[in-house]
């Protein structure tokens, strides 16, 4: 029985992970853009910066022309450029959500997943394998364009890649990327199962982390304690206002110091309702076919 019961389960096996193929193919075309594209920006960098730089008329010691600047195109074409792959990093957990709930929602309404379930595969086993492989690929995908954002954006100077604690420029640049990726990717998949309908688990999927990325973008500068400065003072330069008191004598803010601290706090949140979800996603799954 059990020499007979490998190779019948190894096409099951296949079987269930089948449809990541296309996937994956654009996935991976995804990355490899998005990692040309950021290598380039990273080249423009120096020349993008000339043209946001100071200058003077007539031209002066240590300052350029300021005609010569404003010939200058870089900085336009470096800054739309980061904006581009930063919002698109940013919101990775949309599509993760979708595709998830796409697919999980369409075997359960194909009854694709009860054939396999019959063919060695174990519901349990099944979902794993929905989730383990785009799990690994989402992470070390979405990781790896983090860090060349960061790397392409130079020293952060807020006038052409904006400040640090802007939403997408916050999630993009950080560890948080890749929690969100994850959470969408198991709210989708929890979604699926609920619904049983391809359709119905993509709009679920969608709304959830909609509502989601929402109320951490809302509570965000809750996350760690913010600093207070009381009386005239010089602010820090990039720094997170949170609160000024109408009569402008007390301020609470978060300085740029304070993004680590942020993204710990936030990546952690994230993981822990990724994990919530695939264990609710197993729980369901075993209810329905105990």
């Amino acid at each position: 029985m059990s020499a007979l019961s490998v190779p019948t389960a190894a096409p099951a096996v296949r079987g269930v992970l089948r449809p990541h193929r296309a996937a994956l193919v654009l996935w991976l075309t995804a990355l490899a853009a998005a990692a040309v594209y950021l290598v380039w920006l990273h080249s423009l960098a120096d020349e993008a910066r000339e043209g946001v730089g100071a200058c003077a008329v007539p031209q002066q010691s240590g300052l350029p022309l300021c005609s010569a600047v404003e010939a200058i195109t870089a900085d336009a074409t470096y800054r739309d450029g980061i904006a581009l792959v930063t919002g698109a990093l940013a919101l990775v957990m949309f599509p993760a959500a979708g595709w998830a709930g796409a697919v999980i929602g369409r075997e359960l309404e194909n009854r694709t997943a009860l054939l396999a379930w019959t063919q060695g595969v174990s519901p349990a086993r099944w979902l794993a394998a929905k989730l383990t492989v785009p799990a690994v690929l989402l992470a070390a995908g979405t990781g790896a364009i983090a860090v060349l954002n960061r790397w392409a954006r130079g020293d952060g100077d807020p006038n052409i890649v904006g400040d640090w604690y802007y939403p997408d420029v916050f999630i993009a640049t950080g560890p948080a990327a890749v929690a969100y990726a994850l959470a969408g990717l198991a709210l989708g998949a929890l979604a699926g199962l609920l619904t049983g309908r391809a359709l119905a688990g993509v709009g679920v999927a969608f709304a959830t982390c909609l509502v989601l990325y929402n109320l951490v973008d809302l509570f965000r500068e809750d996350l760690w304690p913010t600093l207070t400065r009381r009386g005239a003072f010089e602010p820090p330069r990039s720094y997170y206002q949170v609160d000024w008191s109408a009569n402008e004598t007390v301020l609470r803010y978060h300085p740029r110091s304070h993004f680590w601290p942020l993204q710990y706090v936030e990546t952690g949140l994230l993981l822990a309702i990724a994990a919530a979800a695939t264990t609710a996603a197993f729980v369901l799954l075993r209810r329905r076919t105990a």
